[in-house]
This record gives C-alpha cells, sequence and structure tokens, in this order.
C-alpha cells in the first residue's frame, strides 16, 4: 500500500518559504530597523529564524517525500 504523495503541501510550503524570502529581502530596511532597536525586539530574530526553519524544514519534508525518498526505518533489536 502506498501513502498518497503530498504534493499539494509541498506547493503550499513552497510558495510559503518563497513568500517568506522575498519579503525578507524587500523589507530588509524595515527589518535591520526593528531588529536593530533592543530590548524585546532583541527577540525578533530569534522567532524570524523559527519561523523560517519551521516553515522552510516543512516544505523539504514534503519535497523529500513526494519524491519517494524516506528515512531508512530501524530494525528492532531484540
Amino acid at each position: 500500500m502506498q501513502k498518497k504523495k503530498p504534493i499539494g503541501k509541498t506547493i503550499i510550503m513552497g510558495a510559503i518559504s518563497i513568500a517568506l524570502y522575498v519579503l525578507l529581502l524587500l523589507k530588509q530596511d524595515a527589518v535591520n530597523a526593528y531588529f536593530g532597536r533592543g530590548s524585546v525586539y532583541a527577540f525578533l530574530p530569534i522567532a524570524t529564524a523559527f519561523v523560517f526553519s519551521f516553515v522552510h524544514g516543512s516544505f523539504t519534508g514534503h519535497f523529500w517525500t513526494s519524491l519517494g525518498v524516506e528515512a531508512k526505518k530501524k530494525k528492532e533489536v531484540k
């Protein structure tokens, strides 16, 4: 029994990933202004890194699954 390939999820997460990178590059002056303020704004780069990491990682996982590449299953040692 084959699993359904997550083509739709791959496309959606890829589009979101591209949109995040485009937004970051187009608005880099505003991003630098906020990130450089200090105080509680110092958490913005960390939050941004988590968002980018989650979205890009999700896209990559779905991409490889769509191509049929899966992690090797470990055999149970008895």
